[in-house]
């Protein structure tokens, strides 16, 4: 399996949980990756099953589903917004924003809601990987704009998380190698997958893939 690391430290565990003892595979390899890599990864067909945030536009693979969930923020507990039940984009205004290094993907969310609502932040800390984006959050270096499916599996202490006042999406699909035939394994975890994803906090099914 290749994934995002935001579904890899968070539902992929629990959809392996599922499968019975007698069809767990003997070697299980879970690659956390890039969306760019995971969408390699299952073309050349070095992975069964592939988990990467939009937008896919490979031919090579195909789209079993698509999932939304809203981006949120998180700081530390004691900076001076942890006390909102709320943040709005005019609370961003000079603090140092920390987000998505992938232009883009979710960054290009990210700073189009920004230049939506004319804010200007007081610079940026970008990481590759929403934990690392939650570590420097907790230790006060500015507020984290995350997606909120990493929140669902790999909770952190000393962090508020507060839900935006503005709408950033954050979309992933499940994927394979178009034509491959799949394994029965392989088919329960791909609804095994959806089946937990369903639990995330305000977790939307898209019928389609969104415009970039």
């Amino acid at each position: 399996m290749a994934s995002i690391p935001a579904i890899a430290a968070s539902i992929v565990p629990l959809a392996l949980s599922d499968l019975p003892a007698d069809q767990f595979p003997d070697h299980v390899h879970l690659r956390s990756t890039s969306a760019e890599n995971v969408v390699q990864a299952v073309v050349a067909r070095t992975a069964d099953i592939g988990i990467a945030s939009l937008p896919l536009d490979n031919p090579g693979v195909d789209v079993h589903w698509v999932g939304e969930v809203p981006c949120v923020a998180v700081v530390a507990v004691n900076d001076p917004l942890a006390g909102l039940d709320l943040l709005s984009a005019e609370n961003l205004k000079g603090r140092r924003l920390i987000a998505s290094a992938n232009p883009y993907r979710l960054r290009m969310r990210i700073d189009k809601a920004l230049a939506e609502q004319s804010i200007e932040t007081g610079g940026i800390i970008d990481s590759n990987a929403t934990y690392v984006s939650l570590a420097l959050a907790r230790s006060g270096l500015g507020v984290a704009i995350v997606e909120s499916v990493t929140l669902t599996g790999l909770p952190i202490k000393d962090v508020v998380i507060l839900p935006l006042a503005f709408h950033i999406p954050f979309y992933w699909g499940v994927i394979t190698a178009t034509g491959v035939p799949l394994p029965a394994t392989v088919e329960r975890l791909i609804s095994s997958i959806e089946r937990w994803a369903m639990d995330v906090p305000h977790f939307r099914r898209l019928e389609a893939i969104p415009p970039v």
